[in-house]
């Protein structure tokens, strides 16, 4: 696991270590699960509007079988 070093005010510094007290965890661990969430997120909006779009489109194949490379834009 890497290490990071963040610039915040000491006082975010203590209103975030108080907060991660009294929700039984650290400071480190609640920054952790933060970013995590953030960066999980963004990753689960694409999927959900890539799908959403799927649904729009209401193409229908035709019976034709699809090859990997034909879902490829060249």
């Amino acid at each position: 696991m890497k290490n990071l070093t963040l610039s915040v005010s000491e006082e975010l510094v203590e209103q975030g270590r108080r907060y991660a007290q009294e929700h039984h965890t650290t400071l480190n661990a609640l920054v952790r699960d933060l970013l995590t969430q953030v960066v999980r997120e963004e990753r689960t909006d694409w999927v959900v509007e890539c799908l959403a779009k799927m649904d729009e489109a209401k193409g229908h194949s035709g019976g034709k079988k699809w090859k990997r490379e034909d879902l490829y834009d060249v």
